[in-house]
């Protein structure tokens, strides 16, 4: 049996061509639909700002996000209605720009204190994205200055002034 080069004119060789940049098309277009997602799950009419004590940092190629426990103004945990410290969480941009700002494992060791301002969840839900106007993500070091976590008494890594 005898295979045929030709398919109605067209040579395999141009098929097979045209076949891989399709693909490659349709994979470009996946990866970029799924590289970002829609900030419509935060309320951007909201900002709230938080200061608190790093538990987690978690770079992503896409998102880093940053889970720290609330501290009061005594410096030690706020207490939820279960017994257990409230925790929240912050999405940011990518861990490569986040390097890049000074944002790193090394700089935001677990057990830093933090002020951060964020766009919540619309459900409730703690969490948030890093408020998309006025964004500040603040570093105070290992223990919570006399006056509170700020500008004054911290370095500011990210300013979305």
């Amino acid at each position: 049996m005898r295979v045929s080069n030709q398919l109605n004119g067209v040579s395999g060789r141009k098929c097979l061509h045209a076949g891989l940049a399709a693909c490659a098309a349709l994979i470009g277009c996946i990866q970029t639909a799924g590289a970002h997602h829609s900030f419509a799950m935060y309320d951007t009419k909201i900002t709230r700002t938080f200061t608190g004590r790093l538990t987690q940092f978690i770079p992503g190629a896409n998102h880093a996000q940053i889970i720290f426990e609330l501290i009061g103004p005594d410096g030690g945990p706020e207490i939820g209605a279960d017994g257990k410290p409230v925790l929240w969480g912050v999405e940011t941009g990518p861990a490569a720009q986040l390097a890049r700002q000074g944002v790193t494992l090394q700089s935001f060791p677990v057990g830093t204190v933090i002020n951060v301002n964020l766009n919540p969840l619309r459900d409730g839900r703690n969490f948030g994205a890093l408020a998309r106007e006025g964004g500040r993500l603040i570093n105070c070091g290992t223990a919570l200055p006399e006056s509170g976590c700020d500008t004054a008494t911290g370095t500011v890594f990210l300013d979305g002034d």
